[in-house]
């Protein structure tokens, strides 16, 4: 009984010891988190984590978590909140990082309800800057979202170009998009 004590201790005093010993060393590094920790993590070095599902010869599943060249804005050393992760609407087992979830409604309304936009800067940033990269403001399509969301949702899917007219020799027009700002958090 007394072994198992001291057994017990010993683990506690390991556990311990490697929290400090990450914190100490630098933080999180992507590649030491599990598949249930991994997305909508930051690095110490304020890059993004990213869960990616590799399929090994003998055709077993494997979740791996790696370091995206995506930055965070001002977001070092963090795992998502389970709270965020349900207040945004967004899932933990998401592979890599794609706008393609800005399309669906459900996830628009979750992401830009009170309790998401103005309690999880981390989730909000990553995909304020992920609607940037498509020409859509986020505060803007979270306005359409207390009107006509399915304009918003057209713009969203446009390429960003127009098309020339039935008229022969007319180039058509490229729009440059300015780089956003995440909206600071309250």
């Amino acid at each position: 009984m007394a072994s198992n004590f001291g057994l017990m201790s010993l683990a506690v005093l390991a556990l311990t010891l490697a929290v400090c010993v990450q914190g100490s060393l630098g933080g999180i590094t992507c590649e030491n988190l599990n598949k249930d920790t991994c997305a909508y993590a930051v690095s110490s070095s304020g890059k993004r984590c990213v869960l990616e599902k590799h399929v090994r010869r003998s055709g077993e599943e494997a979740y791996v978590c790696r370091t995206s060249e995506i930055e965070a804005d001002k977001v070092k050393d963090w795992v998502e909140s389970d709270q965020c992760i349900e207040a945004c609407g967004v899932d933990r087992k998401s592979l890599g990082i794609s706008s393609d979830s800005l399309l669906e409604c459900g996830f628009t309304h979750k992401l830009c309800s009170s309790q998401c936009y103005n309690s999880c800067p981390n989730i909000v940033d990553l995909y304020f800057n992920l609607a940037a990269g498509e020409g859509v403001f986020l505060p803007k399509l979270c306005e359409a979202q207390r009107g006509d969301a399915r304009r918003e949702m057209a713009e969203i899917r446009s390429s960003g170009f127009v098309a020339p007219g039935p008229v022969s020799g007319v180039n058509p027009v490229k729009f440059g998009v300015a780089p956003a700002v995440a909206p600071a958090s309250s």
